[in-house]
C-alpha cells in the first residue's frame, strides 16, 4: 500500500478552520487512491481536534528539533511527504530528504503567507501595500521552502499566477488545488422568509478574522441606523476575552464564539459578512457561504480567487463603509436581489470546486511526479541549489571555528 505522512503544524479542526477542512479533503483524496495516511504533528492537543482514527488517519505526537524524528520516519519509509504549511518544511524537510531521498515532498501552502503579511503590515501603514513589501524574511524563507519541494499546492487561481509572475519559480512544481467539495443541493436551500439576523464566522487566532470582526464592529453603527431592528452574530473558535467584551446585544451586535455547527448557523443566516482588509488564500466562510445559497457582503480582499466571473456571483463586494452599508441595505430591502445572489452561490461552487474534477487532478499529478522524480528534480536547478549544503556551511563552520577557540579548551 502507498503511503502517505503529513507533518501538520496543528492539529486539523475542520469544523473550527478552512485550513482544517480543506486538510481532510486532501487526505480523502488520497486514501480513496489507496494511500494509508499518517498525519503527525508537534503541536499540543487540540479540544476542536477530531478523532483521527475514525477516519482511519493514524495520528503520530513528533518533536521539533529532535533526532528521534529521523529515526522514525526511516522506520516508516513514505511515497509521499506533505508539509503542512511551509514552516514545517523548514523543520523536517532537511531530515525527509536525507532519511528518505526517494519520497516525494509536497507543500501545502493553504495561502501565500507572506503575500498575507505584506498586505497585513501595509493596513497597519495605513497604505497600499507595495510590491517592495514582499522583499521580506517571510518571503524569502517561503519561496525558499517552495523551492526545495518537489510539488506545492497553491489554494487559488490568483495565487498561481501572482507566484508564477513575482519569483522565478518552475510552473512545473506548483499545483492548482483548491477547496474540494460535492456539489450541493439547491433545492436544499433555506428560503429568506426563514433567515433573520446576519453572521460573521472566522477562528479568532486568524489575524485577518479579527480584524474583520474590529471592522464590522466600526460599521456597525451606521448600519443601526438604516436597520434598526438588525442583528449580526459572530461566530468563531478560540474567541479573547477582547472580542467577547464587544458583546452588546442593545446594538444587535452578538458575540456568540465557537459555533457546535457552522453549516447551520451559515445555511439559517440572511447573510454572510466578511469585512476582510488583508488575507490570502480562499476563504471557506465563503465557500460554505455559497454552498448553502447564503448571499455574502465582502472585499475585494475576500473574494479573490473565490468566484469566476463568467458566472454571477453570490457575493456584494463592499470596501468601504458607505458600500458595505448600502449592500446589507439592499439585500434586506430587495427580495430579488437576494435571491439572484443565493441561487448563484451553488452554481458557483458546482463549477469551482468539485472534488470530482480536482481530486482526479491532483493525485494524477503526484503520481506522475512520483514515477519520473529524478528527471523532475534535475529541472529545478534552483530547488538543488538551496538544499546543497555549501549554501550554508561556510556560515556554520565560521562559527562553530569560533565557538571552539572561545571555549577553555580550544586552540588558539
Amino acid at each position: 500500500m502507498k503511503t502517505l505522512i503529513i507533518i501538520g503544524y496543528v492539529w486539523p479542526e475542520p469544523n473550527s478552520s478552512a485550513a482544517g477542512s480543506r486538510m481532510m479533503q486532501l487526505i480523502r483524496a488520497f486514501q480513496q487512491d489507496g494511500y494509508a495516511v499518517t498525519f503527525a504533528s508537534p503541536a499540543e492537543d487540540s479540544p476542536h481536534a477530531p478523532d483521527l482514527a475514525q477516519y482511519d488517519i493514524t495520528a503520530v505526537r513528533i518533536a521539533l528539533n529532535c533526532s528521534s524524528f529521523d529515526q522514525w520516519i526511516a522506520e516508516q519509509a513514505p511515497d509521499v511527504v506533505m508539509f503542512d504549511r511551509f514552516m514545517m518544511e523548514e523543520q523536517f524537510g532537511w531530515r525527509v530528504e536525507e532519511h528518505c531521498p526517494t519520497a516525494l515532498r509536497i507543500l501545502d501552502m493553504e495561502d501565500v503567507h507572506c503575500l498575507r503579511d505584506a498586505r497585513h503590515r501595509a493596513v497597519k501603514r495605513g497604505q497600499p501595500w507595495q510590491a517592495d513589501d514582499i522583499h521580506h524574511d517571510l518571503a524569502y524563507r517561503e519561496i525558499a521552502a517552495i523551492a526545495r519541494c518537489d510539488l506545492t499546492l497553491v489554494i487559488s487561481e490568483f495565487e498561481m499566477q501572482w507566484l508564477a509572475e513575482t519569483f522565478p519559480l518552475p510552473t512545473s512544481q506548483l499545483v492548482y488545488c483548491p477547496f474540494m467539495v460535492t456539489p450541493p443541493d439547491p433545492a436544499s436551500v433555506l428560503p429568506l422568509p426563514s433567515r433573520q439576523q446576519f453572521v460573521s464566522i472566522g477562528n479568532f487566532r486568524h489575524a485577518p478574522n479579527w480584524d474583520a470582526v474590529l471592522t464590522l464592529r466600526e460599521y456597525w453603527p451606521a448600519v443601526r441606523r438604516r436597520l434598526p431592528n438588525a442583528e449580526v452574530h459572530v461566530y468563531g473558535a478560540y474567541p479573547p476575552k477582547k472580542a467577547t467584551q464587544l458583546h452588546n446585544e442593545a446594538i444587535g451586535f452578538w458575540i456568540k464564539g465557537w459555533a457546535e455547527d457552522a453549516r447551520a448557523v451559515v445555511g439559517e443566516a440572511r447573510a454572510l459578512l466578511a469585512p476582510l482588509r488583508f488575507g490570502a488564500g480562499l476563504k471557506g466562510k465563503l465557500l460554505e457561504a455559497a454552498e448553502l445559497g447564503t448571499p455574502a457582503v465582502t472585499t475585494d480582499i475576500g473574494a479573490e480567487g473565490m468566484y469566476d466571473a463568467s458566472l454571477p456571483s453570490p457575493a456584494l463586494i463592499a470596501n468601504d463603509e458607505t458600500s458595505f452599508v448600502e449592500a446589507l441595505v439592499s439585500l434586506s430591502e430587495q427580495g430579488d436581489l437576494w435571491q439572484t445572489l443565493s441561487q448563484s452561490g451553488p452554481q458557483q461552487v458546482a463549477h469551482r470546486f468539485n472534488v470530482a474534477n480536482h481530486a482526479p487532478a491532483l493525485i494524477t499529478r503526484v503520481n506522475n511526479t512520483r514515477h519520473a522524480l529524478a528527471a523532475h528534480r534535475q529541472s529545478s536547478f534552483i530547488g538543488g541549489m538551496l538544499r546543497h549544503h555549501s549554501m550554508r556551511s561556510t556560515k556554520y563552520m565560521s562559527q562553530w571555528i569560533e565557538a571552539k577557540n572561545r571555549s577553555p579548551d580550544g586552540e588558539r
